[in-house]
């Protein structure tokens, strides 16, 4: 018979990436804000007063070095921000590597995740191979920024 396998509670670590991302965008000069309400669509709200305009933004993200995806359900957001933690591989390695290491943030506007999602996955994952050269999304807060500019344009 087969062993379930539980999952790892990782609750702490995604509230954590959610404060990793407002942090960078504070540092990016992007004013923002965590909602502590419980919003399905949105985790974080960035603002420019003087353009009376705002962005919400989901943050999603994996604890594992080895990352295969991420899960979405809710798609009422401008962009969603995915975390990999880089806290280690799921398995160790023959080479000694932990896998351990900074963490990484891609800034993916929602009309790209719109894009790459499998409309037929059930469970909303987003598998790693869909995201297409992902690597140009890396550390683009500017994309944010540019949205509070010049809205309408994603």
């Amino acid at each position: 018979m087969k062993k379930k396998r539980t999952r790892k509670d990782t609750k702490l670590e995604s509230e954590g990436a959610e404060f990793l991302v407002l942090g960078r965008l504070l540092l990016e000069k992007i004013t923002a804000f965590k909602t502590y309400n419980n919003f399905p669509g949105y985790d974080l709200i960035a603002t420019s007063a003087e353009n009376n305009t705002s962005a919400r933004i989901q943050v999603k993200s994996r604890y594992q070095t080895n990352w295969d995806g991420f899960i979405i359900k809710n798609f009422d957001c401008e962009f969603v921000v995915f975390v990999a933690l880089n806290r280690g591989y799921s398995k160790p390695r023959k080479s000694g590597d932990s896998g351990i290491k900074e963490p990484e943030f891609y800034v993916f506007p929602i009309s790209y995740i719109h894009k790459v999602r499998d409309p037929d996955n059930k469970w909303g994952k987003i598998a790693k191979n869909r995201l297409v050269d992902f690597h140009q999304y890396k550390d683009q807060w500017g994309m944010i920024h540019e949205f509070l500019e010049t809205p309408g344009k994603f």
